[in-house]
């Protein structure tokens, strides 16, 4: 059954722990029948239901079989490595986008901190710790430019981490791998080859896995991001005295904004968003685009 060797080679594709699953159902199969105790201590039993689910493993008279044993041996056809020439079907195993600890951490204390946006307690304790640090740099500089320079920092930090954190190459294989489904959709639609259809429809699914890979490569930075950028928002929030009950901590002149003209830091410049988050915003900005220019630094993966 050619289907069951297709959908062997998906299921273990850059999947180790897969491909050695089925080679120990294959190692325990007696005349191609097997029982989930034959198996237990070597495969989860989330494994297990992967093989029922794609009709790899069928209800025999006693517990299970295999579908097509040959088709199963030549599904899982040579191992591939990162080295392998092959097409953008062969994806790194996703064990290396699992966060470690210290992201996980990160995550923790960032969901935290954003507390501080509506407890003021958490936003003065915050505001006042950072302002150590701060302080000596706003009393050289006009607080516009203190923006500027905690904007061009956040900048830089943020393109970093962007650039170092993101594995590029795994991104570039996530997203050859779905270019590669979608046109491969796209020929056997126009020749009308249901079969094949069914096939790529079921790989579709199994691709889900790559996107959920994609995202947590993208998340990563942005856990760090803004584990780093939440206390300097909230010292800014501090700082310019936003949300309820709050003072400024510091004296702020009128702010000129371009095409806005003077206004005040809380005045609401673009519907309810304040004119110190827009003058923030276009620092940031500005700064990113001539970091990343003068780094040569690109984190948009390339699928050439």
């Amino acid at each position: 059954m050619p289907q069951i060797e297709s959908k062997v080679r998906t299921l273990v594709d850059g999947d180790r722990e897969m491909r050695d699953a089925v080679e120990t159902v294959l190692d325990r199969a007696d005349d191609g029948d097997v029982k989930w105790l034959d198996v237990k201590g070597e495969l989860s039993s989330g494994q297990w239901g992967r093989l029922i689910e794609k009709g790899i493993l069928v209800e025999g008279e006693e517990g299970f079989t295999l579908a097509d044993a040959e088709a199963t041996q030549a599904g899982l056809g040579p191992a591939t490595t990162d080295d392998d020439s092959g097409g953008g079907g062969d994806v790194a195993d996703d064990d290396g986008s699992s966060w470690s600890m210290y992201d996980k951490g990160a995550a923790v204390v960032t969901l935290a901190l954003f507390v501080g946006y509506s407890w003021k307690p958490l936003r003065d304790v915050i505001g006042t710790v950072m302002d150590v640090p701060l302080s000596p740099l706003e009393e050289m500089l006009p607080f516009y430019a203190v923006v500027m320079v905690l904007a061009l920092a956040t900048g830089l930090y943020s393109t970093l981490l962007q650039a170092n954190l993101m594995d590029m190459d795994k991104m570039s294989k996530y997203q050859e791998r779905m270019q590669e489904i979608q046109e491969r959709r796209k020929e056997a639609k126009e020749a009308g080859d249901d079969e094949a259809l069914d096939e790529i429809q079921e790989e579709q699914m199994d691709a889900m896995g790559d996107q959920l890979g994609m995202f947590k490569e993208q998340f990563r930075p942005m856990v760090w991001i803004m584990f780093l950028t939440i206390p300097v928002f909230l010292w800014m929030y501090w700082s310019i005295g936003v949300g309820a009950n709050a003072s400024a901590q510091t004296t702020l002149d009128a702010l000129v904004l371009p095409l806005v003209g003077r206004v005040e830091w809380t005045e609401s410049v673009l519907g309810p968003i304040q004119a110190w988050i827009v003058w923030y915003f276009v620092c940031s900005m500005g700064f990113t685009q001539i970091i990343r220019k003068s780094l040569n630094i690109d984190i948009s993966p390339s699928t050439s």
